[in-house]
Formats: C-alpha cells, structure tokens, sequence
C-alpha cells in the first residue's frame, strides 16, 4: 500500500520550500510534487517606476541572491536603451561576480548542504591524529586540519552536545542515518572546514563590498556602468581586492575540492547519491567577461544527456505556464508578456507519515489541481535544469578547455566514469568545480583591468530614455544556481511590464500541461529511503540543487495589509505572516 511522506518545511534553504512523496511498500519513491508554499510579487511593484530604479527593487528578491538579480536587472534596462558599457564596467562587475559566486557555493556546501554528508556526531569519536595525516590524502595543502586544530573542533562541538537543546546548530538532524559514508575521521576533517567556512563567509562579504559598497545588496551598479571609481583607482582598494581573493581562491582549492575529492570517493556506490537525474535537459547561458569579449563560461543547452550535441538557444522559446501553479492564466507566455495574476487553491485533507512513523493527518497537495506559488519555465516545451552542473555539461560539450581540463581531471583523480555527473554526487561536484575554474580564471579580470586603466578611466556610458520610444530587453546570465533572466518592457519612460525567470523556478516547477515533471520532482521519483520517518534521501537531493524559493516564487500589499497567516506543526517550526 502506497504512503505520503511530507517533508514541510524543508530547511536550510532561501525561502520556504514543501516536498511530497508517494511511496510504495519498498520504500521507492513512485510519485513526487514540490511545493512553494510563499509568493514574491517584486515584478507587480515594478510596473509604473523609473526603469533606472528597478534594478535596485530587484536584489531585494532575496537576501543571498542580491547582486545576481541586481545585475542582471541593470542589463535588462540597458539591454533595452541599446547602451554599450565601458570596459572597466565589466571587468569590475566580472570581480564583484567572483565574490559572490565564492560566497555562495561555499556557503551553500558546507553550511546548507554539508551536513547531508557529514554525520556531526560521529566526527566526535574521531582520532585528530588519523584524521589530521588523512586530509594529506585529498590535497597537498590542507586547511584547518592540523591535529591541535581538530581537537579544538571537537571540543567546540562536545560543548554543543552538553546543551540542554542539544548540539545547538547541529540539533535535530538525522545523525545515524544509514546513508552517511564518511568514516569519524572524514567526517571531522569536514566539520573542521565547515566552521573555517564560516571566517570564509565573512571574507567573501568583505571581498564584494570593496567595490559594492556593503553586501549584501551592493550599491554600486547603475544604468550604463560602475560608480567605484574612486575604488578601482585607489591601489590599496586595488590590493585588498586581490588578497582576499587568493584567500578565498586557496580555501576553495586546498577545503571544499578536497573534500569533494573525499565525498566523490565514499558515495559513489550509495544509490540515493548515483541515481540517474531524471531531466537530462541542461541548459546555460555565457556569464564571467574576463577580457574585452573573452568568457569564462558560453551559452547553449543538451538534450537527453547527449553530450555529443549542442544547441544555441533561441530566446523567443523560453516560456512559463501555471497549469499546477496558483495564477490565474495557465497557458504558456513568453516573459516579455508573462501576468502575475494570483489564484491560490490550497491543499487537500489527507494523510502521511509521521516523525515516529505513523501515519497522521495531514493537508497534502492535490496533484490534479494548482499546487505551488513556483511556474513552470520550460524551454520549447521542455523542461531543463540550470545551475553548475548545466553549466559545466555544455561547456564540456562545446570543448570549452577551461572546463574540461577541470571535468577530466577530476573524473580522473576520483575514477568515476562521465556517466556519473549526471546525478546527486555530480550536481555537488560541479558546483565545486565551478568555484575552481572562477578562482583559477576570473583574476584575469582584475589584471585587464588594471591595464586597461592605464589608457581609460570610463565607467558610465550616456544615455537617453525617449518617453515617446518603447523599449523592451532582457538580461540573461548564469549565476551561482543557474541561468537567471530579467525582463522589462518600458513605455512612456516607465516600467510597462516586468518578469523574472530564476535558476529555481526552472528547477523547482511543477508539473507543466502535458504532465512533465521539472527536476526536483523528476529526481525524486525511484528514490528509494531507508526509514520514511527520517527522509534524509529525498533533502540531500533537493539541497544539491541549492534552492532560493524566494527568488523563484512570483506578493506584498503596497498597503501593508496582512494577506494571510500559515501556520505549521509545532515540532517542525512556529507561525509566519505576510
């Protein structure tokens, strides 16, 4: 007899995030829906407004995401007036890009996703010594992993244990679990790291401010260009950039690839890490100018996991459809005429397993009906993933040296076969390679900046907005979770209409028209889990897409009314409001 597991909310992500499964008597996934149970409406506020102040609204999509949405809002308008930036712009948004593409994947695996890896608990039983000569094995150069300095890790952690809460940020997880491969030595030499990454966390704020302004939501974009020209001119701002930046360089190469490296060689028999994706569409877009026309990553999308294939991607065959979302207009629209139109329909009374395993009651989504605040993007009636991994696959297809010199050399340390990037374990790697070719290669920015200086100091372009002209652009990129683009029409000087498609709306969709599941539902369908009362298979899947459900759900009030109350169950978390 088939069972409902509900998995509400699912932490340690950006926004608020619902996972349902139907499983059978084996404990194998057979159906799978994912819910945004919260709504943005960002787009429906831009409408009337400067379109030189827009891009400002739109970092405020999500406090993690901030200068992605910034950026790529700032192209959309200049994409639309027709302006050229200066060089030194670019070069100066490719730097402020490095910060935050470092801030995010290392925050996102160490303190979002690591402990889907790492059992905390039982790093408390390991030998610092063994662990400490360990580490050697993963890099030539290890960090934090000196046997004083895991000792100090443990003891830290020992204290959280003795909490009456119980291990304090590490509480009310799933220690134990079956799943976990790490031996207590590697999983010490992980938790070391991951409280490194917290210094690191900080550094990478610091490294985008320079030029930012502050992070988050840095300043220092506008409309035709930068305004940190007194930065870029000042050698120690110049200096400090570069310091941090090899910090950081050297804690992605030297902590987080090593400990891939370790990941890569004690999951690559466990089925819930290795299960084949189950969209095998990927798709990405060009993103890190490092020189004048020169990019790190390229553009273009595979299909059916045929890496011998590639594809330009033609714009005008990106849609979003709401059949399975709660919006008013359910047939396809491309973003330049996409509504945001709300008609939210709730959940079902039903049932599903319980925290000690019985079945309780429970308001399910109904899979006939609307179920998610998130659309359905679907690229000329298909649905893709986006994020590293997409962007590592059609680089490597399109034999973009960079990164198969980075894919290959990986896939040949670790012995894995190229089959095996099309899965969990795959999707986490790549982020981390991604970090790699950035910190590699994204310095070169910096050096053609300085260059350039020397013989040009612009960094605005002019401009004119004609009220008595209309306007339509977008700007397209990938960010940290994928291929991110904004939208923006402008009439009469103002924003006319206003879209965003986000790495996690492609990701997270529901099911479109014709009954095709995005990628995290596909992914989960012929999962098998272990105890259906601690489903920890079903969130190191999701995790490893690194969700931001704030960026991808489409409300305020302008009059700062009260909308609606959720409340959830008391022993998953407390009450919100918006």
């Amino acid at each position: 007899m088939s069972k409902r597991v509900v998995v509400d909310p699912i932490t340690r992500i950006e926004g608020h995030l619902r996972a349902e499964v139907v499983v059978n008597d084996e404990g194998v996934v057979e159906d799978a829906f994912v819910s945004s149970t919260l709504w943005r409406g960002l787009e429906v506020i831009a409408k009337g407004r400067d379109p030189r102040n827009v891009p400002l609204l739109m970092q405020r999509i999500c406090g993690v995401c901030t200068y992605s949405h910034y950026l790529k809002s700032t192209m959309a308008v200049e994409d639309a007036l027709g302006i050229k930036i200066p060089l030194n712009a670019e070069l100066v948004r490719t730097l402020m890009n490095a910060a935050l593409f470092f801030h995010d994947h290392v925050v996102h695996f160490y303190h979002l996703h690591g402990v889907d890896w790492v059992d905390i608990v039982s790093a408390l039983s390991a030998d610092p010594k063994k662990a400490s000569e360990l580490a050697f094995k993963y890099t030539d150069s290890p960090i934090a992993t000196g046997e004083n300095d895991l000792k100090k890790v443990q003891e830290t952690v020992a204290k959280f244990a003795k909490d009456p809460q119980g291990l304090g940020p590490f509480a009310n997880a799933y220690w134990g679990h079956g799943t976990y491969k790490f031996t207590p030595e590697q999983n010490l030499i992980a938790l070391s790291h991951y409280l490194k990454a917290l210094e690191m966390q900080r550094l990478a704020a610091q490294l985008m401010a320079i030029f930012g302004g502050k992070n988050p939501h840095p300043q220092s974009l506008v409309v035709g260009g930068v305004t940190c020209v007194m930065d870029i001119l000042d050698p120690s701002r110049m200096g400090e950039y570069l310091t941090k930046y090899k910090d950081m360089a050297n804690f992605v190469k030297n902590a987080y690839i090593a400990d891939i490296k370790m990941a890569a060689e004690m999951y690559a028999t466990e089925p819930s890490v290795v299960k084949p994706a189950g969209v095998k569409n990927f798709m990405a877009f060009q993103e890190f100018m490092v020189g004048r026309d020169e990019y790190l990553f390229e553009s273009g999308y595979i299909l059916d996991a045929d890496l011998s294939k590639v594809f330009e991607i033609n714009e005008d065959l990106i849609t979003e459809e709401a059949t399975h979302s709660w919006y008013a207009d359910n047939d396809p629209q491309h973003p330049y005429d996409g509504t945001t139109v709300p008609k939210y329909t709730g959940y079902v009374d039903g049932e599903s397993v319980g925290p000690d395993g019985e079945m309780i009651h429970s308001k399910n989504i109904d899979p006939k009906g609307k179920y998610s605040w998130i659309k359905s993007p679907r690229y000329d009636g298909k649905p893709m993933e986006v994020g590293p991994l997409a962007c590592l696959l059609v680089n490597y297809a399109k034999g973009n040296k960079l990164v198969k010199d980075a894919v290959d050399g990986f896939l040949k340390e670790t012995g894995l076969p190229v089959d095996a990037l099309f899965t969990t374990l795959g999707r986490t790697a790549a982020r981390a390679l991604q970090a790699e070719i950035v910190a590699d290669n994204a310095i070169k920015a910096f050096y053609n900046l300085v260059e350039n200086l020397k013989v040009d100091q612009e960094t605005c372009a002019p401009y004119v907005i004609d009220k008595d002209k209309e306007y339509k652009g977008r700007g397209i990129g990938d960010v940290p979770r994928g291929m991110l683009s904004h939208w923006i029409r402008i009439k009469n000087g103002v924003c006319e209409n206003y879209q965003a498609v986000v790495p996690s709306t492609w990701n997270a969709s529901p099911e479109d028209a014709s009954g095709v599941k995005g990628p995290y539902e596909a992914d989960l369908i012929g999962l098998k889990i272990e105890n259906l009362s601690q489903p920890l298979e079903i969130i190191r899947i999701i995790h490893s897409y690194d969700p931001c459900i704030a960026c991808a759900v489409h409300v305020m009030d302008t009059k700062g009314n009260k909308l609606s109350e959720y409340k959830v169950d008391p022993l998953y978390g407390g009450a919100c409001s918006v």
